[in-house]
């Protein structure tokens, strides 16, 4: 199944969600939890986005943010990676932390600001964790109900203005909606896209433009990717290996050249044949390099465990 369209740029506002693997349990602990808000706070140190909500359970989290680049990708590799690390290195174990993709909604502030917060903030009265949601710790609410203005984490002040109401409106707000039975998430258009009609047509619009742009693969690698060289780099050092012997090796085991590609196929908009000639390789010779290595990773955790943290740091 093709991965769904995500439309990337400055100034947009995204409701995020990831789950756990098979719906397990992502934080464990009130350590977990912490750590996690951490790898949210170097995020945006890292990449200027705002955060203007959260609400992290037991088995998901939910963010609300807007980007000023182009990054929401690599914002979200960064959090999810970065946490996946610390979880399997605190409990001795390896693979997947999260279920697949991270679930994006891009969101039309002036009419669902308000509604999407409440929704975030409401999540731990639903699932009936808490009878109020100021009584919960782990979401943003409690800062909004504070006199302070901004912390490391929620960006306050712009999150009030864009709320369009006074603090005790708000409040009155959240409360009123404790007790409705209809779902918000059930007015998103598509899978991805929550606002009125203008709004979604103006947004399929932009990605009718941007999938129609000859230089768009261009301005995807200039702003979002990962020089194919990095990638070689971190391989080879952890590997014991230099990057020559890496591109150039022809003998058994392929390990680290395999990994190489793979990395490279999935961390950049290089063509195969154009990671063919790194590699001095045939366009089929990289097909069968990813295919081989992706089955690979899928039957050997330790290998896996082994990408996970090279990711990281090719993303750092």
């Amino acid at each position: 199944m093709a991965r769904p369209y995500r439309l990337q740029g400055e100034g947009i506002l995204y409701h995020l969600t990831s789950r756990g693997d098979d719906r397990k349990k992502i934080f464990l602990s009130e350590i977990d939890l912490e750590r996690f808000l951490e790898y949210i706070i170097r995020a945006k140190e890292k990449f200027k986005f705002y955060l203007y909500a959260y609400c992290l359970m037991g088995n998901h989290y939910h963010l609300l943010l807007e980007t000023t680049q182009p990054n929401l990708s690599r914002i979200m590799q960064t959090i999810n990676s970065s946490y996946t690390l610390y979880y399997n290195k605190k409990r001795g174990k390896c693979g997947h932390v999260f279920q697949g993709r991270y679930k994006s909604i891009i969101v039309e502030a002036d009419e669902y600001f308000k509604e999407l917060s409440r929704y975030i903030h409401l999540n731990p009265v639903k699932a009936r964790i808490v009878n109020s949601p100021e009584e919960y710790k782990w979401s943003s609410y409690r800062a909004y109900l504070s006199k302070s203005n901004d912390n490391e984490i929620v960006d306050i002040t712009k999150a009030k203005r864009l709320l369009g109401m006074g603090i005790k409106e708000y409040i009155s707000f959240v409360k009123a909606g404790i007790g409705e039975k209809e779902n918000l998430m059930e007015k998103v258009y598509a899978g991805f896209l929550l606002g009125g009609k203008e709004f979604i047509k103006e947004q399929l619009d932009e990605i009718a433009n941007q999938a129609s742009e000859k230089d768009f693969a261009y301005k995807r690698e200039v702003f979002l990717q990962t020089d194919p060289t990095d990638i070689i780099n971190i391989v080879a050092k952890h590997f014991k290996q230099i990057p020559e012997e890496i591109k150039t090796n022809k003998k058994r085991p392929m390990t680290a050249k395999k990994m190489a590609i793979y990395l490279i196929r999935r961390k950049t908009n290089l063509t195969n044949n154009q990671i063919g000639e790194i590699f001095n390789m045939k366009f089929s010779a990289i097909s069968k390099a990813v295919v081989d290595f992706t089955r690979q990773v899928d039957k050997d955790k330790k290998l896996r465990e082994v990408v996970i943290m090279i990711t990281s740091k090719v993303e750092v």
